[in-house]
């Protein structure tokens, strides 16, 4: 560490670096950071600000996917669904505005300055099935996986319109060295698509 940091900010910027470089205020605190010793580290531009109450080090490489970070960072409990889901996987042309997450029905819809958000409740069963978690830059985000996130598509086809759907099933194709069918109808029974589906997977396999 250089010497122009004091021994408690060398050790703050240590915490920060093990809880992987993108932290909430409220995290570092938690983590044993004296308030007063975290914002001299933010005023001296160690750590910099990506939203608020959301920081990372200043020595980072450029984040790749910063909303996807913010979003993660800000609403832990959020998967990210639909258009947003279909951007990360490769399998859309659509650029999402707003960021798409899911959540529990009956959990409060956050209220964020940035990014925007779309917000979708879902079923106890449907938002469980299909999360997985991605490392981006260091930071842990819930996105549903690429079935899954067909059979969402699916489901909120009369939002989304079946353009971006039947691209996304093209594109999904297109870039699997092998679909994994088992899935898209395992995934279309629990968002009740099934039969929806069902001709349009027959159409590709």
């Amino acid at each position: 560490m250089s010497s122009k940091y004091t021994q408690a900010q060398e050790i703050a910027l240590q915490i920060i670096k093990e809880l992987g470089g993108v932290v909430r205020t409220s995290k570092a605190l938690r983590a044993g950071i004296h308030p007063r010793t975290f914002y001299s580290l933010r005023d001296q531009g160690a750590v910099e600000t990506l939203s608020r109450g959301v920081y990372r080090l200043a020595d980072l490489p450029a984040i790749s996917n910063p909303d996807l970070i913010l979003v993660a960072s800000r609403v832990p409990q959020a998967v990210i669904c639909l258009i947003s889901a279909l951007s990360f996987h490769e399998m859309t042309t659509q650029v999402p505005h707003k960021i798409f997450i899911a959540l529990r029905q009956g959990i409060k819809a956050p209220k964020i300055d940035f990014p925007p958000l779309s917000v979708h409740l879902f079923s106890e069963t449907s938002f469980e099935a299909g999360i997985k978690t991605y490392e981006i830059d260091g930071v842990a985000v819930q996105i549903y996986s690429p079935e899954k996130t067909l059979a969402d598509c699916f489901k909120f086809r009369n939002k989304l319109g079946m353009d971006v759907v039947l691209e996304a099933l093209k594109m999904y194709k297109n870039r699997q060295s092998k679909m994994n069918i088992a899935d898209l109808i395992k995934y279309a029974r629990i968002c009740r698509v099934e039969r929806v589906m069902q001709p349009y997977l027959e159409s590709i396999t």
